[in-house]
């Protein structure tokens, strides 16, 4: 997506605000197994205690993108009290980094600051960049999670949509109708940076390729992964994207989509699965981010099929990392416009 001349007339208020997520999140066992099955990361580590330990830690660890959870509610409370100028139904999440400085396992009690880095007019569409800062009970930064998404202004919203929404949407009694959720952070609050989790090169990984074994070019194998419409609503329920074009023909149909479509943020864990499953270790994963271009529309009786390949990008001897250009397709079509990890190796 290249860069456009931002609108004069781009909104300021919101932006560069900072806010805390009132109540912890405490990372369960069990969410961190169910979470792993719905996006199919199969790695045992999700899964066993006693595997996780192999890798250095104490309780199961949760997949790469564990943290649209937490991003999920995050969004969801300020679009309910601080970006209330905005309809869900009119926005579209092009962009998803994530910043790994450890995994997060099970008995994590987190902590979860927000912040509203920057809003950006063009072309009568609002860009909308949010950051959401993972902290744990020692006051470090685990995770770093950054979210665009699109805001369509000025377009008429069709009634039917709105009525189909209000009829099929799970009922949300959750954080987010919480009028007391966000907690604005002002002056030395907002300014005082919690220490980011010491240098992943101190923990030891154990991937299946070594960083001697690589070379800038190579090309991982391809893989399929298979997606039918229970996946969808299972994930819908596991992680809190209730959005209907995800399990309603109808509503898909009223948003101009040929099918209902998996998940973006599916579609990324599938891709972590991927990208794990050639590691042969799940937390040398240290960051990974995608912009997103198509979707992957899902038949009623037959599931969709997503090929992933990836190619190395660049190699750094000193840290003895790789950055790795992953592609993702569906039915010939592009799901990314760019996607890019770069993890450790052994």
């Amino acid at each position: 997506m290249p860069e456009l001349a931002p609108d004069p007339t781009t909104p300021a208020a919101g932006a560069g605000r900072h806010y805390r997520i009132r109540d912890h999140y405490e990372v369960g066992r069990e969410k961190v197994r169910e979470f792993a099955r719905a996006v199919q990361n199969s790695h045992p580590a999700h899964r066993y205690e006693a595997d996780a330990g192999k890798l250095g830690y104490d309780g199961v660890v949760a997949p790469a993108t564990f943290t649209s959870v937490l991003g999920g509610i995050t969004t969801q409370a300020l679009l309910d009290h601080v970006l209330t100028d905005y309809d869900l139904s009119q926005m579209l999440q092009t962009d998803q980094v994530f910043e790994i400085h450890r995994p997060i396992q099970a008995g994590d009690r987190l902590r979860i600051d927000a912040e509203i880095d920057s809003i950006r007019r063009v072309r009568g569409n609002d860009f909308i960049v949010v950051k959401t800062i993972i902290v744990d009970e020692a006051d470090v930064v685990v995770q770093i999670g950054t979210t665009t998404i699109v805001a369509r202004l000025g377009a008429d919203i069709d009634p039917d949509l709105v009525r189909l929404v209000e009829g099929v949407v799970m009922h949300r009694r959750d954080v987010g109708g919480d009028p007391d959720v966000l907690i604005p952070l002002d002056g030395e609050q907002a300014t005082k940076a919690p220490a980011l989790a010491e240098s992943r090169g101190a923990r030891p990984v154990n991937t299946l390729p070594g960083f001697d074994d690589l070379s800038v070019g190579d090309e991982l194998p391809t893989a399929t992964r298979r997606v039918s419409r229970g996946d969808l609503v299972n994930y819908a329920g596991v992680s809190g994207d209730t959005n209907p074009i995800h399990f309603s023909d109808r509503a898909a149909e009223l948003a101009g989509l040929p099918s209902v479509v998996a998940h973006g943020m599916l579609t990324m864990g599938l891709g972590a699965d991927y990208l794990s499953a050639w590691l042969g270790d799940p937390t040398a994963i240290e960051s990974y981010s995608v912009r997103f271009s198509g979707f992957v529309p899902v038949p009623a009786l037959s599931p969709a099929e997503v090929e992933f390949s990836g190619r190395i990008k660049s190699l750094d001897p000193e840290r003895r990392t790789a950055t790795i250009l992953l592609s993702g397709t569906c039915l010939g079509k592009k799901l990314f416009g760019r996607a890019m990890a770069q993890v450790r190796l052994s």
